[in-house]
C-alpha cells in the first residue's frame, strides 16, 4: 500500500491498494489509470471503475465525477501507468536480466527448459502461461504475459526471492498492448511463426511484425535467436541474429537424430567454431529438438557451463501441460497437451505414430479463428484412429456449431461428438486398450472453461485423476 502522493505529484494522501487500467480489474481502494489501449479508450470506463471501488483517477483529459473522487490529468497516460506500477512495487528494472521467448508454438516448453537447466548454476525465475516459478514457489497468473500491474507484482515477488534473472514468455497480445514497455532483454528468441491469432491481428504479416517488435526491447549488446527452418523468421533482419535449425545454413545446426526407448539423442554444431555438442533429452518429437536445442543455446549465451547444461538436459522433467505423460497405472498412454494450433497439433500427432492406436480428444475455441477449424478437424481425423470432438472454451458460440465447422471439409467418419469434455475424456479411456495412446489436446493444465464471459472452474487433469481414483 502507498499514498497517492507517493506515486504521483499531488496533494492527495489517499491510500492506494492497487492500480489498474481495466475497470473490470478494479477493486476497492484501487487507482484507475485511463490508458488508451489498442482497441479501447479506457477513459470511457471511468464511471465503471468508480463503481468497482476506484478511489482516484488518472486521465489524459478532464473528467467531471459525480463524487468527490480526485481526477489527476497527465499528458502521457500510458507512460505514467508503467511508471506508477514500478513505483508502487519499488521496482528498478536495471536490477534484472531478462530472457524473452516468443513464437506461435513452443514458448512455454522452451522457457521452462531454460529455467530447469540453468537452475543448478544460476538462480532464475519463470513467467509465462504456467504462472510464475521462483525458488520453490509457484504463483498463478491470468495471461501468458501478465498485464502491466500484475507483471510488476510478479517482479516484486521475484525480487523478494533475491532473484535477478527471469525467463519469460512474450505473447503477441502483450506486444500489441504494450505490456512489456520499459523492459530490456539480454536475449530474445523466436521459436517459430505460423498462422495464429488472426482474429486479433487480421493478417499473418501483422501477426509476424508484432512478434518481431520484441527486438525493440533488446539491449544494444543483446542476442537474438531465430528458427532458420521457419520461412517467416527470414523476414527478420538484424546483425545480432543467431539462427538455429536442421539446415546446414543455420548458425547452429541440429543433426544425426536418434530415438531410443527413453531418450532422444541429437547433435548441435556451431558452424562458426565447428564445436559439436551431443544432447541426450528425455523429450520426444521433432519439435522438441527445436525446443531443447534452442533452450540449450540460450543458456550457453546467458552464461551456463556447457557440460553442466548437457547434464541437466538428461534429467529434464516434463513441462506441465506440454506433452505431459499422465500415469495412474493404466496399460495405455495418456498425453496431456496444450496444442491448439494446426502446427502444434500436427507435431504432437506425428510424435505418437508408434502407438498401436491413437485416440484424440480435441475441440476448438469459440470467438477465435473460424477459418482454421476445418483444417484442424481434417488433420486430427487423418492422423488419429479415433477422434472425440468436444468443447474447448466455447465462449458465446455453440459447441455443436464449432464441431460442425471442424467437420466441414472432410468425409472421414472415425469420430464421435461428445459436448461435455468431462464425458468425452472418460469415453476415450473406456475405449483405450493396451498399447494405445489417448491425446487430450487444447487445454493443457488450464484450470477453467471459458463459457460466455465467465471462467468456470475446470481441469483436464482433475477429470483424469478422478476417473482413475474410482
Amino acid at each position: 500500500m502507498k499514498k497517492l502522493s507517493e506515486l504521483i505529484r499531488c496533494n492527495y494522501d489517499i491510500d492506494i491498494l492497487g492500480i489498474a487500467d481495466d475497470s473490470r480489474m478494479v477493486k476497492s481502494g484501487y487507482l484507475f489509470v485511463a490508458t488508451k489501449g489498442f482497441n479501447v479508450d479506457h477513459y470511457n470506463y471511468i464511471d465503471a471503475a468508480i463503481v468497482n471501488g476506484a478511489v482516484a483517477i488518472i486521465a489524459d483529459r478532464n473528467y467531471k465525477c459525480d463524487s468527490s473522487i480526485p481526477v489527476i490529468v497527465v499528458e502521457n497516460i500510458n507512460q505514467i501507468f508503467w511508471e506508477l506500477c514500478r513505483s508502487f512495487f519499488d521496482i528498478n528494472l536495471d536490477e534484472f536480466k531478462f530472457i524473452g521467448i516468443t513464437g506461435t508454438d513452443g514458448k512455454t516448453t522452451t522457457a521452462s527448459i531454460v529455467r530447469q537447466i540453468l537452475l543448478p548454476d544460476i538462480n532464475i525465475a519463470y513467467i509465462g502461461t504456467n504462472g510464475v516459478d521462483v525458488g520453490d514457489d509457484h504463483y498463478d497468473t491470468n495471461n501468458t504475459t501478465p498485464c502491466v500491474f500484475e507483471l510488476y507484482k510478479c517482479l516484486a515477488i521475484i525480487k523478494k526471492h533475491n532473484c535477478q534473472n527471469i525467463v519469460m514468455e512474450v505473447s503477441s497480445e502483450a506486444l500489441l498492448h504494450n505490456r512489456i514497455n520499459g523492459l530490456l532483454f539480454d536475449i530474445v528468441a523466436f521459436t517459430n511463426i505460423t498462422e495464429d491469432h488472426l482474429n486479433i491481428h487480421k493478417s499473418v504479416e501483422n501477426y509476424r511484425n508484432t512478434k518481431f517488435s520484441l527486438i525493440n526491447f533488446l539491449k544494444k549488446d543483446g542476442i537474438i535467436f531465430t528458427n532458420y527452418d521457419d520461412i517467416n523468421c527470414h523476414n527478420l533482419t538484424d546483425n545480432r541474429i543467431n539462427t538455429f535449425g536442421f539446415s546446414i545454413d543455420s548458425d547452429f545446426t541440429f543433426f544425426d537424430v536418434k530415438y531410443t526407448k527413453n531418450n532422444t539423442i541429437f547433435y548441435i554444431k556451431n558452424n562458426q567454431s565447428d564445436i559439436v555438442d551431443k544432447i541426450i533429452s528425455p523429450f520426444f518429437g521433432n519439435y522438441n529438438i527445436y525446443n531443447v536445442g534452442l533452450a540449450y543455446l540460450i543458456c550457453l549465451k546467458f552464461g551456463g557451463d556447457s557440460s553442466r547444461l548437457i547434464s541437466s538436459i538428461k534429467k529434464l522433467k516434463s513441462v506441465s501441460g506440454r506433452y505431459e505423460k499422465i500415469n495412474f497405472g493404466q496399460d495405455f498412454e495418456i498425453i496431456l497437451d496444450y496444442a491448439h494450433t494446426l502446427n502444434g497439433i500436427s507435431n504432437v500427432l506425428d510424435s505418437v505414430r508408434h502407438y498401436r492406436k491413437i485416440i484424440t480428444v480435441t475441440g476448438a475455441a469459440g470467438g477465435r479463428e473460424k477459418e482454421k477449424r476445418s483444417k484442424i478437424g481434417k488433420l486430427v481425423l487423418e492422423k488419429s484412429d479415433v477422434v472425440i470432438f468436444t468443447m474447448d472454451d466455447p465462449r458465446y458460440e455453440s459447441v455443436e456449431s464449432i464441431i460442425d465447422d471442424m467437420l466441414s471439409c472432410t468425409n472421414l467418419d472415425n469420430y464421435e461428438k461428445i459436448i461435455n469434455r468431462d464425458v468425452a475424456i472418460k469415453r476415450a479411456f473406456d475405449i483405450a486398450q493396451c498399447g494405445d495412446v489417448v491425446l487430450i489436446l487444447g487445454k493443457g493444465r488450464d484450470n477453467y472453461m471459458a463459457i460466455e464471459d465467465k471462467k468456470i472452474p475446470y481441469s483436464d487433469y482433475d477429470v483424469i485423476e478422478k476417473y482413475f481414483s474410482k
